[in-house]
């Protein structure tokens, strides 16, 4: 399995401390995407130009000589390198690195085993996150099968876009999905996301109806999905579902995957769509919105 993080000690990927487990690869596009490096199903190189003191390390060491020392510091011909991750490796302050660890099952199963005092503590469990871990249903669902052996908890964090009968199978073998709802019209959800929103949405109605556990979380934009009318539909499909927890997390938008942007050597937000924040304002209204039709709304987590 291809994983670009292991978070530990995790307080917003479900239940209690968890450990969440990053792989790598998703279908979708979203332009404010934070975790741009999980895009790819493929391993990345990412380079920190203010933490390279031009020492040349890398670029002696590189087997294919892809590397170059510049005025703008280490440039990488892709055409040579091979992610072979020599560079990352005897870089001396972690300037170049390589996103994405091929890890086994036992290899895996052996980092989550560390942490199950702490979950079983405070009635945690493992979170499985991405890019879309949909995308690979045979490694997640052999992990989950594992973890539900040991008895631990067990979340997918998912875009719900994948074949209905993936989601089924998955939906057998964990405890909670952790779903985000990022806008109801589906043009406009594939303008922003790359995909369009049928599939997202019917699998959502599959679950519900099927009584399985599911948070909802909606990334709150000004510009793609913070007006009126998508709160409000929003609001509306999400009260239709059979669904006991309705409770919806609103996470307001940041610009954290910049900076990721500028460590791949790609452009955050390349067309300048005009994203921000929502007022407090604005906020404290969609949460209006939400609760005229019976859902409670928490900010973060």
């Amino acid at each position: 399995m291809l994983i670009f993080d292991i978070k530990r000690y995790a307080i917003n990927d479900g239940p209690g401390i968890r450990t969440t487990l990053f792989m790598k690869g998703c279908p979708l596009s979203c332009v404010w995407c934070h975790n741009p490096e999980g895009i790819s199903p493929k391993k990345v190189k990412l380079y920190t130009k203010k933490k390279c003191i031009g020492c040349q390390t890398c670029v002696k060491s590189c087997p294919n000589q892809a590397l170059t020392l510049t005025p703008d510091g280490i440039v990488t011909d892709k055409t040579k390198c091979v992610l072979c991750g020599t560079c990352a490796e005897v870089c001396p302050t972690l300037a170049m690195e390589i996103s994405g660890t091929d890890y086994t099952y036992d290899q895996l199963m052996e980092q989550i085993l560390k942490e199950t005092a702490v979950m079983d503590r405070s009635e945690g469990g493992v979170t499985f996150c991405g890019g879309e871990p949909l995308m690979h249903p045979q490694d997640l669902l052999e992990m989950l099968k594992r973890c539900g052996k040991e008895d631990i908890h067990r979340a997918v964090d998912t875009t719900l876009y994948a074949r209905p009968e993936i989601v089924r199978e998955v939906m057998e073998n964990c405890e909670l999905f952790l779903v985000d709802l990022k806008q109801m019209d589906s043009a406009k959800h594939k303008f922003f996301c790359g995909v369009p929103n049928e599939l997202i949405l019917s699998n959502l109605e599959m679950i519900a109806k099927a009584g399985h556990d599911f948070q909802i979380r909606i990334p709150l934009i000004e510009g793609v999905n913070a007006d009126d009318e998508n709160i409000t539909r929003s609001a509306e499909f999400l009260a239709s579902l059979p669904w006991e927890r309705k409770t919806v997390n609103l996470l307001l938008y940041h610009e954290i995957g910049m900076g990721k942007h500028e460590k791949l050597g790609t452009v955050y937000n390349p067309n300048h769509y005009s994203f921000a924040a929502p007022s407090d304002e604005q906020v404290q209204h969609c949460q209006e919105i939400f609760a005229a039709h019976g859902l409670e709304t928490i900010i973060g987590g």
